[in-house]
């Protein structure tokens, strides 16, 4: 859990790529490879003060060039640390979207996260991606937490 906490918050990226390393490895015979890789964004604010995305550098294991920029998240959320299921829903309504629909539309598409407590956040993001036409949307993540 340390590690995954200094790859979240320490400015760590060298630590979240050594993690995604090892996340490829075991997750790999688990993982068909998708039309699309897509991380989970951070919101512009946050990328700019952690300074890289934690679920980009673990994408990256998987696929030196993950899609970006398929989701965007156009709303600036508070951190979900502290929140039950139903803030933690509420909280990332309507924080994503697919600017160029198009680009999912009938594609099979695998999210990476970081952690998943409750889902909240994986379950928007597979949301907005079935909304634009993504034919199968699945996810992966790193670790599970309970809720705080």
């Amino acid at each position: 859990m340390r590690a995954i906490h200094r790859a979240k918050y320490g400015e760590h990226p060298r630590v979240a790529r050594a993690l995604g390393s090892l996340f490829a490895h075991a997750a790999g015979a688990h993982v068909a490879l998708p039309d699309l890789l897509v991380p989970v964004p951070l919101h512009t604010r946050r990328l700019a003060s952690r300074g890289f995305n934690q679920a980009h550098e673990l994408a990256r294991a998987f696929a030196t060039a993950p899609a970006t920029n398929i989701v965007t998240r156009v709303r600036h959320t508070p951190s979900q640390v502290g929140l039950g299921r139903t803030e933690r829903l509420e909280n990332v309504r309507d924080a994503f979207a697919v600017p160029r629909p198009e680009r999912v539309r009938g594609r099979g598409i695998v999210v990476v996260d970081d952690v998943v407590t409750t889902g909240a956040t994986l379950a928007e993001v597979a949301r907005v991606l079935h909304a634009a036409g993504a034919r199968e949307v699945r996810a992966v993540a790193l670790a599970s937490a309970p809720i705080e």
